[in-house]
């Protein structure tokens, strides 16, 4: 089998491999920081962080308690970004999260005019809170903000600060009364993450140190502007191109009406994932190759985050309810069904440990 080498225009440059390597060490610093707040988790984190580098957005489903909040605005502290959190209701309206503009008066002149005044929306980390409790329209103006990364009030566009990242949070217990999010509007969110119960040693360390009298002490380890040039360097590490077939492969199946589509999709899903699922997978892989100090992606890196990537973008039959067969077995059998070109050994030697510039 032919090299499959990924095309390269120029060596990386000093500068790129120095940054690859801070967010490398970054990753385990912020982890061992956020270990002094949150206990166990240590997956939710990874891919948390995986979002944050691919420039995407999480959705976290799980039931109360778990400190989804707590662990947001701990990361918010701990990369120096402006948090803001916002609780979902039926009665938020969008120029609630987005700003409005109000009437004010100059004490000296007397001259009144209209000045706008920032919503909870202007920050760089944004918490929405039970986002299936709010109104279509107040969900519509914050995935105007998730996609353009800017919000229309009054009639002018005002953009947000970057780097900005929403993760919002669902109960998957408590569904009366909610506005469930449309299928094309899950589709905005990178990932979706779930957030499990603590094992029961965890479940005792949080008990025991939440009931002290001890507040951490927690470093700051990357500002607002190492983000967003990380955030470019993720999207510079090669992909080989039988990477890229491979996550294509994945989403592909996925698809009922596709030749390529496996027994059990056509007996099992609604409605596959889309475009958009490949291309965060190949983003993905790229984030955890760079947080994993790798200059490069591979198969493993796609398997990693294809089940946060694919399980809300397959839309299960009746079939699979009355069976019991999750979104999550699914993307577990397309792995066990779909092979990679080779195994990660051989992609070690066949992929050189560069990074690819900016393509126009």
């Amino acid at each position: 089998m032919p090299e499959q080498v990924p095309s390269v225009s120029k060596e990386v440059s000093s500068k790129d491999i120095e940054a690859v390597k801070k967010l490398a060490e970054a990753y385990g610093v912020v982890k061992k920081e956020l270990a002094k707040v949150i206990v166990g988790q240590d997956k939710v984190v990874e891919e948390v962080l995986i979002a944050i580098f691919s420039r995407g957005h999480c959705m976290l489903e799980g039931v109360p308690g778990l400190a989804k909040t707590l662990l947001v605005s701990t990361l918010a502290r701990v990369l120096t970004l402006d948090f803001r959190r916002i609780q979902f209701t039926p009665d938020l309206m969008p120029s609630d999260i987005t700003g409005t503009e109000i009437l004010q008066q100059n004490k000296d002149t007397g001259e009144r005019t209209m000045n706008f005044v920032p919503g909870p929306l202007f920050a760089n980390i944004i918490l929405a809170d039970e986002i299936n409790r709010t109104p279509p329209k107040t969900q519509a103006a914050l995935m105007e903000a998730m996609q353009e990364r800017q919000v229309t009030t009054a009639g002018q566009t005002r953009r947000l600060p970057d780097p900005f990242f929403v993760l919002a949070t669902q109960n998957p217990i408590e569904q009366e009364g909610t506005y469930p999010l449309p299928e094309a509007q899950l589709d905005r969110f990178m990932f979706k993450i779930f957030v499990d119960y603590p094992a029961e040693n965890e479940e005792y360390e949080i008990v025991r140190s939440t009931t002290a009298m001890w507040t951490p002490d927690l470093k700051k380890i990357l500002g607002a502007q190492d983000i967003l040039a990380l955030q470019e360097i993720v999207r510079r590490v090669p992909a080989a191109e039988h990477v890229i077939r491979y996550a294509m492969k994945l989403v592909r199946q996925t698809r009922v009406n596709s030749p390529e589509a496996p027994s059990f999709i056509k007996e099992m899903v609604s409605w596959g994932a889309g475009p958009r699922a490949c291309q965060y997978l190949i983003l993905g892989g790229k984030a955890r190759a760079i947080l994993n100090g790798r200059y490069y992606v591979s198969c493993e890196d796609v398997r990693a985050v294809a089940h946060p990537v694919l399980r809300h973008r397959i839309i299960t039959n009746f079939n699979a309810e009355a069976e019991g067969i999750t979104p999550d077995k699914i993307v577990d059998k397309l792995i066990e069904a779909t092979p990679s070109a080779e195994s990660s050994a051989l992609e070690d030697k066949r992929v050189p440990k560069v990074l690819e510039t900016q393509q126009g």
